[in-house]
């Protein structure tokens, strides 16, 4: 089996402020060494499950977080951005047998992370048919529609359970629970042994059952922060202004929805 692992940073164990996730801060060296050790969990616990073949897609902020050197061998990482619309998931295809999730966090409008919040800090939410989108949700669909199950995800609490709500079957790891602007975290040798026990555990299982059927159609609003940039991204093709702030686009295909959301967040 090929699998393939998404990885961010703000839900990795120990992150409760935004300097901490930023390449420029003294902070961030420490929490870019979790996140690359929290990756390696997953990726060793792949290996020692029989997987030969791995693809981590490094996908905070510049996309050049994680140690290579930590790896094992059997994975590749994608580091930089293709600035193409599979965003935190380039590198995907239709080889692979199963993907990961590691350090997620919960959606913009939410109280699950100090640090929650949808692809970038401009906007207030983004709602897919009604519901709250995630980063977990958005890269969810786009496996989907490679016809790839996410197997396993980690991140807050919060996160968790909608991820579980989303896909029923997905192996979840918990490190940590935002309380207000706050966050309790397990300590990282603990949070980097049940990633790695749950790898194990997702891939022992029918990952088949973690594939996800899309949905017929999209409908995608954005509530910007900001009244023109709600404005701006009126003008792409397909899409309207909803009040002063929001924008709405709807498509029936998957991809009409990521590129609509490249070229306007």
């Amino acid at each position: 089996m090929k699998l393939f692992i998404s990885a961010d940073l703000e839900g990795t164990a120990g992150v409760c402020c935004w300097p901490e996730t930023d390449p420029d801060n003294k902070a961030y060296p420490y929490f870019a060494s979790e996140m690359t050790e929290e990756v390696r969990s997953a990726c060793v616990g792949a290996v020692d499950s029989g997987v030969t073949d791995i693809l981590v897609k490094d996908a905070h902020d510049s996309a050049r977080n994680i140690r290579p050197d930590r790896l094992p061998e059997a994975a590749r990482i994608m580091r930089g951005w293709t600035r193409g619309p599979q965003c935190m998931m380039d590198g995907l295809d239709e080889s692979f047998g199963a993907a990961a999730m590691i350090g997620y966090h919960t959606s913009a409008a939410t109280n699950g992370n100090p640090l929650a919040h949808t692809m970038d800090t401009k906007n207030d939410h983004i709602s897919l048919n009604g519901a709250l989108m995630s980063e977990f949700m958005m890269n969810a669909y786009t496996a989907a529609r490679r016809g790839v199950p996410v197997v396993l995800v980690s991140g807050d609490a919060m996160l968790c359970e909608t991820a579980r709500a989303l896909v029923p079957s997905i192996t979840a790891v918990a490190v940590s629970e935002g309380l207000g602007n706050a966050s309790i975290s397990l300590q990282p040798a603990v949070a980097q042994r049940k990633i790695y026990e749950g790898i194990k555990k997702a891939l022992s299982l029918d990952v088949s059952k973690c594939l996800i059927a899309l949905p017929d159609r999209f409908e995608l609003v954005i509530r910007f922060h900001e009244h023109f940039k709600a404005y701006k991204a009126s003008f792409y093709p397909g899409a309207e202004a909803k009040g002063m702030k929001e924008v709405v686009y709807r498509a029936n295909d998957w991809v009409d929805v990521l590129k609509f959301m490249l070229f306007t967040l």
